[in-house]
């Protein structure tokens, strides 16, 4: 049995992941697989030889495999940076406009997302001490699965915060409750220049699981690749399989979600990626030196990307 990590277990960009286990994908390829739920030490099990995927940020595991050594990247879940701030629904605010964020007190989980935040405000020219923008942390996780969407809408609804950052579920609960509303969305152009390709969602895999069993390497990429197609096709079957998993209230938007972000469900790890991935991760102090496409990426997967 093969186990499977997801950092955020109700982000939109991870759930091709979710639903190639749920659909039986992982299964029809030979995989058999399991979650690995609970648990905020997915790279540092990898390291253990206790987990043997990682559906998430391309840049995760480093955590426990600096620089990406002993680990590499299958496939890509999703292109280009899926992150999101929302704001305060009553602030008067353009979205894009950065300097209306000076002032304001942004919740972001520590540390991958904060990190990331950190990175993009300096990037846009926003120092956080000269510009009073104060981070502050979310509430904890909730359920049995530590969901942390709602985490957003509480911190305003509690006024702990005046903005937020996270995957696009925050962003649409606080919509639909009329809480907040959309400010940057990194992946469609918002932010600094080049945002979009701070980071992208991928499936990491340990050398040790590609090289001692490469067919169950294969068998994943294409069961990703199977139900970013299945999603494509049908968003509305990403509603039967969250209603199983998710709280009521985000198994109601996940669909419209999905279909949203259908257009980026490829599989492809391309180049202008990965290049963008490094500059992103010596900007934010995970690598010294940016490492080789083909060290980071298990190329001789890349022939399933476009089946």
């Amino acid at each position: 049995m093969f186990r499977i990590w997801v950092p955020d277990f109700d982000s939109p960009s991870y759930f091709v992941a979710i639903a190639a286990v749920e659909l039986g994908l992982f299964k029809q390829e030979g995989v058999d697989i399991e979650f690995v739920h609970n648990e905020r030490e997915g790279p540092e099990l990898m390291r253990a030889g206790k987990l043997d995927f990682i559906a998430g940020p391309a840049y995760a595991g480093t955590r426990a495999f600096p620089a990406w050594k002993g680990i590499k990247l299958l496939c890509a879940l999703s292109q280009y940076s899926y992150w999101f701030l929302a704001v305060r629904a009553s602030l008067p605010a353009k979205r894009g406009d950065l300097e209306v964020l000076k002032g304001l007190r942004i919740s972001a989980s520590p540390a991958w997302p904060e990190m990331a935040l950190r990175h993009m405000l300096a990037q846009g020219g926003i120092d956080v001490d000269r510009d009073n923008v104060r981070i502050v942390p979310p509430p904890p996780p909730y359920g049995d699965k530590d969901f942390m969407a709602r985490n957003g809408v509480d911190t305003i609804i509690q006024n702990t915060a005046d903005a937020y950052w996270g995957n696009g579920m925050r962003v649409a609960l606080g919509e639909h409750l009329g809480l907040a509303k959309l400010h940057l969305d990194l992946r469609r152009g918002d932010g600094p220049a080049g945002a979009r390709y701070y980071n992208f969602a991928a499936l990491t895999a340990p050398e040790r699981l590609i090289r001692e069993h490469p067919e169950a390497a294969a068998g994943a990429v294409r069961a990703i690749i199977k139900a970013q197609a299945a999603l494509k096709a049908d968003p509305s079957i990403s509603t039967r399989i969250a209603e199983g998993l998710f709280p009521a209230d985000e198994a109601q938007l996940i669909a419209g979600l999905i279909e949203r972000d259908a257009p980026f469900y490829d599989a492809e790890i391309s180049r202008a990626a990965v290049d963008g991935l490094m500059k992103f991760a010596k900007g934010s102090g995970l690598i010294k030196d940016a490492v080789p496409y083909e060290n980071l990426v298990a190329t001789e997967f890349s022939h399933l990307w476009k089946q």
